[in-house]
This record gives structure tokens, C-alpha cells and sequence, in this order.
């Protein structure tokens, strides 16, 4: 396979990457902000995120309607998405069209009107999709449960933001979050496909060069998780919980330790968790683990949903499985098993020019460096049973935070209590909380009721 990487700093410090790979009949280009829902300011939760939708709304030269004809005229796919650290506006088109696809995206993040009236309509639609994500528990609980990990921190928040934060936008605060954001060491092009890396540079300095110098906003220093629980009572047919912990930071090789963790505790259909509380016992039809990896701090979280009356049972056959590795380890064959399943994973997403832009761009922001598929492999296979064991043992002796949604007693709160390490439960209910929430933490010399 003939394909070569490069990387060019422009004058005002945007970031030119590419891989070029000359048997596609195409590019993968993403134009990346290192700038996520973490950066929001106080108050105006979820506007990086309404800065990406309002970013598709018209500019100076084309409407709405003109920029979505140019998008589906290029006969690829185009999209946006911001996350907690990132937003990327991103496009798939034929490498003839990639002068076109770099001047439209430019002129979207540089060239923006923000139209009051546009800006109205967009707020009613984040709106309702704040409305839908609450009406979802499986995703809903995935949007609170940083609230309780990482209080009072940017990655506390949700993406979408609060209904009260998205309704008090102004164009004036868009266009000033933008100008004090979208800094030109904040921004990365990154391309694969069958390119020319000269070519790319050129367009990006041809239509990007405008891009303000700086560094953009300092982020806050890393949250400290907060152990305990956490119950939303909801009159709902299951109960929903999640059991996070301590992962490392998406810049330590640690995390690829994690990844094969995952796999083999509740990452996928052959995993500890699903094999023992789906396929043997018939508790939950969805339960997994993941792992959310930042800049500075991580979560290894198990998700999983099952009947009220089964989730203390549930969440102890959890912390049992994690327990159980921390004692006695695991077999060769799941250690075997797990490797295997993430190299085919790794080597079957580099035939995906998406997944390989995707993979230079994060580098860039987390790394600095390029790793290719096979340096992620050769580390991977190095992981040895002692490791594993070391991270259950790791994940156990910091501690847990538990989240619940659902219809949950009060004896089952104290079971999960016990379950999970706290030591004489004590809690009430706070009447001055009117979802009714009740919530503990672990100050270090016992559990105090907040």
C-alpha cells in the first residue's frame, strides 16, 4: 500500500496534516477545533455545540439552503459533531473536488452571518433534542452521570447544554465565543485520500489564512472525581445504572491497557459481564463497560439496564467480576482473545480513509505524533496477564461513583451502598431538591449527605 504522512504549521499556526493514499478515488478532510464542551463559559453551556449548528445557517455569499445543495451536489458526505474537547466539521468528496469542499467549509467557520431568525429556529431544534435525549434513558443517564463524576467542571456538562443556557444565546455571544476560540493553533486540516500534501497546504493557506493567531482559551486545570451515589427516581419500566471509576488520560499508553480491559470485562458479546449476567443468568439485555479518554483525566464506566427488583444483584455480579480479576488475573485465552479482537478492529478500520483522517487529526491533538496501526499493535500485544490484573485492582482501590435512573427503593440504596464499598449508609432525601434527587458523597473520613 503506497501511502505517505506529512505535516505543515502555517503562519498563523493551523495545522496541516495528510495521508496520502494513492489507491483511493477519494479524500476524507476534517477541519478540527480543539475546542469541546469542556471550554464553554459558565452560563452558556452547550454553545460550542450551538456554534456548529449555527455554523450551517448561511454566510456572506450562500443561504442555508445554498450551503446544504453544494454539500449534496459534491455527491459525498459531509458532516459535524462536537464532542467534550473537540468540534470537527468534516466531508468525504472525489479528490476533484477537493478545492471545492475547502472553500466551502472555510467559508462556513470563517464568513458566518449568525441570522437572527435562523438562530431562533436553531435553538427550538437543540431544544427538542435536549427533550429526546431526556426522553431516552439508556442516554440520558450517559448525559448526567459526568454531572456527579466531575462536579463543577467543564466536563461535568452536557454537550447539548441546558434548555435555560441554549435559550439565552445571542448572535453577540456566538460571534464572541468564535472570535476568542478559533484560534489558529487550536485548528487542524487533516486529509486522507488520494492527495498531494503541497496542494492541501496551499488551499488551507489559500482560504484558512484569515484564521486569527493565538492560542485561544486556557482550559481549567483537571476535575477530581467525587465518589458516591447518585439517584434519579423516575417512573420508568427498568432501572438504569452506571458504576464509573479511574481511567487514564487519553495522552498515557495506559489507555490502550484499557482498551484490552474493556474487551474482556464488557466490551464485547464474548465479555465477562454480557456472557454472565445476559447469556447465563437472563438479568439485563444491555450491558457493557467503556472508557471515555481526555486530555487530562479518564473514566472506565460499566452501563446496564435490567428490571428494578434485579439491579442491586446486577451491579454486585459487576463489582464480583471486576473482584474476581483482581484476585486471580485472567486465562491466557482471554488475554489472547481481547488482542486479537482489537488488531482485526485496528486493521479493518485503516481500509476506511475516514477512520484514518480521523486517527491523524487525534494524534496531532493528543499525541503530538503520529502513531501508525501497527506501533498501536505492536503495544497492545506487549500487554501481559499481570497488566490486566494490575488495572482491576487499580480501577477496585480508587474507588467507585454510581449513578441510578429508574424506580429504586430504599433498601435497595443501601444494598448498592454496601455493594460498591460504602460503610454505614446514612442518607435522606433532600426536600430542597424538587426532582426529588438523592445523592451521597465519600469525604475520606465517611459519607456525607449533601
Amino acid at each position: 500500500m503506497n501511502t505517505s504522512k506529512e505535516k505543515t504549521i502555517l503562519e498563523n499556526g493551523v495545522r496541516v496534516l495528510s495521508e496520502r493514499l494513492s489507491f483511493s478515488n477519494s479524500v476524507s478532510i476534517g477541519i478540527w477545533i480543539s475546542i469541546g464542551s469542556r471550554d464553554d463559559p459558565k452560563g452558556s453551556e452547550g454553545i460550542s455545540h450551538f456554534l456548529e449548528h449555527m455554523l450551517f445557517k448561511g454566510t456572506h455569499k450562500r443561504t442555508a439552503l445554498e450551503i446544504a445543495k453544494e454539500f449534496d451536489q459534491m455527491g459525498g458526505f459531509s458532516n459535524a459533531f462536537t464532542s467534550k474537547e473537540t468540534t470537527c466539521f468534516h466531508a468525504r468528496v472525489l479528490k476533484e473536488n477537493l478545492e471545492d469542499i475547502v472553500e466551502l467549509l472555510s467559508d462556513i467557520i470563517l464568513n458566518s452571518t449568525f441570522d437572527p431568525i435562523e438562530l431562533h429556529k436553531e435553538k427550538e431544534v437543540i431544544v427538542q433534542e435536549l427533550n429526546m435525549v431526556e426522553d431516552s434513558p439508556d442516554e440520558y443517564i450517559h448525559e448526567v452521570f459526568p454531572s456527579f463524576y466531575w462536579p463543577n467542571h467543564g466536563l461535568s456538562h452536557s454537550i447539548l447544554g441546558t434548555k435555560e443556557s441554549i435559550l439565552s444565546m445571542t448572535d453577540k455571544s456566538l460571534k464572541q465565543f468564535m472570535w476568542d476560540s478559533y484560534r489558529g493553533s487550536k485548528i487542524i486540516v487533516a486529509a486522507a485520500g488520494n492527495i498531494e500534501h503541497q496542494y492541501l497546504v496551499e488551499l488551507t493557506h489559500r482560504f484558512l489564512s484569515k484564521i486569527p493567531k493565538g492560542p485561544g482559551p486556557k482550559r481549567l486545570p483537571a476535575p477530581v472525581p467525587k465518589r458516591g451515589i447518585k439517584i434519579y427516581p423516575k417512573d420508568i419500566e427498568q432501572a438504569h445504572f452506571i458504576l464509573g471509576g479511574y481511567a487514564p488520560t487519553a495522552k498515557s499508553d495506559k489507555k490502550l491497557f484499557y482498551s484490552v480491559f474493556n474487551v474482556i470485562l464488557g466490551g464485547s458479546m464474548s465479555s465477562r459481564l454480557f456472557q454472565e449476567i445476559r447469556e447465563k443468568r437472563g438479568l439485563s439485555y444491555s450491558i457493557y463497560s467503556f472508557t471515555s479518554h481526555y486530555e487530562d483525566t479518564g473514566m472506565f464506566g460499566i452501563y446496564g439496564a435490567c428490571s428494578p427488583k434485579n439491579i442491586c444483584e446486577v451491579i454486585k455480579l459487576v463489582v464480583a467480576e471486576l473482584a474476581q480479576i483482581a484476585q486471580y488475573g485472567i486465562e491466557e485465552h482471554e488475554l489472547t482473545s481481547a488482542i486479537k479482537y482489537l488488531k482485526s478492529a485496528i486493521l479493518i478500520s485503516c481500509e476506511n480513509i475516514d477512520s484514518r483522517m480521523t486517527r491523524l487529526a487525534k494524534n496531532e491533538i493528543y499525541l503530538n505524533k503520529f502513531l501508525t496501526a501497527h506501533d498501536v499493535i505492536n503495544k497492545i500485544e506487549a500487554i501481559s496477564l499481570e497488566d490486566i490484573k494490575k488495572i482491576a485492582q487499580s480501577i477496585l482501590s480508587k474507588g467507585f461513583s454510581l449513578i441510578t435512573l429508574g424506580p429504586i427503593n430504599d433498601k435497595q440504596i443501601e444494598d448498592c451502598y454496601k455493594i460498591i464499598g460504602f460503610q454505614e449508609p446514612s442518607w435522606r432525601q433532600d426536600q430542597n431538591d424538587i426532582s426529588k434527587i438523592k445523592y451521597w458523597e465519600d469525604t475520606g473520613t465517611g459519607i456525607k449527605v449533601i
